[in-house]
């Protein structure tokens, strides 16, 4: 299998050890030996700062201000989203699909839950939740 990694970017020091990045690998408990999977977990403590190239970076993570930031590419991506018409309209496209998605699955968990626990058909928890018609056949789909 292909090596992966699965970054995680914490906001705080998830081990408390003030380190950059903690270094996950599975074992086999049993052997005591590394697992070899070819999966590697990095967690990035987004808290470090420094002179590294990750301090950097955690630090331009948390700015608000691109020109407080030390890498030119972000920077210039900053800029773009929070400055310019067009960045500002593609961020808060981005924003609104991701409400609009929250608002989705927090709709068919309800319909899922009153399913489940009142016993109602798909249609019948849609009409309790008072879902217009015209919707229903969209969550019905990802039910």
């Amino acid at each position: 299998m292909p090596d992966t990694y699965t970054i995680f970017i914490t906001e705080k020091d998830f081990y408390g050890m003030g380190e950059p990045i903690y270094v996950v690998e599975r074992i086999n408990l049993t052997t005591g030996k590394n697992f070899e999977d070819g999966e590697h977990i990095l967690y990035v403590n987004g808290e470090f700062r420094g002179e590294s190239e990750i301090g950097k970076l955690m630090h331009d993570f948390n700015c608000t201000e691109a020109d407080d930031m030390n890498f030119d590419l972000m920077a210039e991506r900053t800029r773009y989203l929070k400055e310019n018409p067009e960045g500002v309209n593609e961020m808060c496209k981005v924003l609104e699909d991701m409400r609009n998605e929250a608002v989705e699955r927090s709709i068919l968990q309800t319909i899922r839950n009153l399913m489940e626990t009142l016993k109602l058909s798909a249609e019948d928890a849609m009409a309790a939740m008072k879902i217009p018609d015209a919707e229903r056949r969209k969550y019905i789909a990802k039910l």
